[in-house]
């Protein structure tokens, strides 16, 4: 299985939200033992702008156990396209579709209903991986 790993589930762990970190952090684990993960391009941003010192040391272990997706123009013209409320969701979107991801674990199940990548909350995929 690949999957797209949203920004906020990366957010959950570097700083270490207490009411998400616990699954947020096995779901990196799966990643890091060998699961099949990637980032979008701007999650990078998106952390470092959140992140004490640009959250450097965070982004280097990611790095080390996710690939990030490579994405182009045409992937951000087909986010813009894309019948999602929210634009950045658009953006994981696309970085999921150029991934070819199975599915994209995020918390925020909501904004992704009109995705064509499935979204799946990271209780639910662990659950999954589990059973596989």
């Amino acid at each position: 299985m690949k999957v797209l790993i949203d920004t906020d589930i990366l957010l959950d762990v570097a700083l270490c939200r207490p009411k998400f970190f616990s699954k947020s952090a096995d779901v990196l684990r799966w990643a890091e033992e060998g699961g099949k993960a990637a980032i979008a391009w701007h999650s990078l941003s998106n952390c470092a702008y959140l992140l004490k010192d640009d959250g450097r040391d965070f982004l280097n272990m990611l790095l080390s156990i996710v690939d990030v997706a490579a994405v182009a123009a045409k992937d951000a013209r087909r986010a813009l396209d894309l019948p999602m409320k929210d634009l950045e969701d658009a953006m994981q979107t696309a970085a999921a579709l150029a991934w070819e991801s199975d599915c994209i674990v995020t918390r925020n199940l909501v904004d992704y209903r009109k995705s064509p990548v499935p979204a799946v909350c990271p209780k639910n995929f662990l659950h999954q991986v589990k059973q596989s």
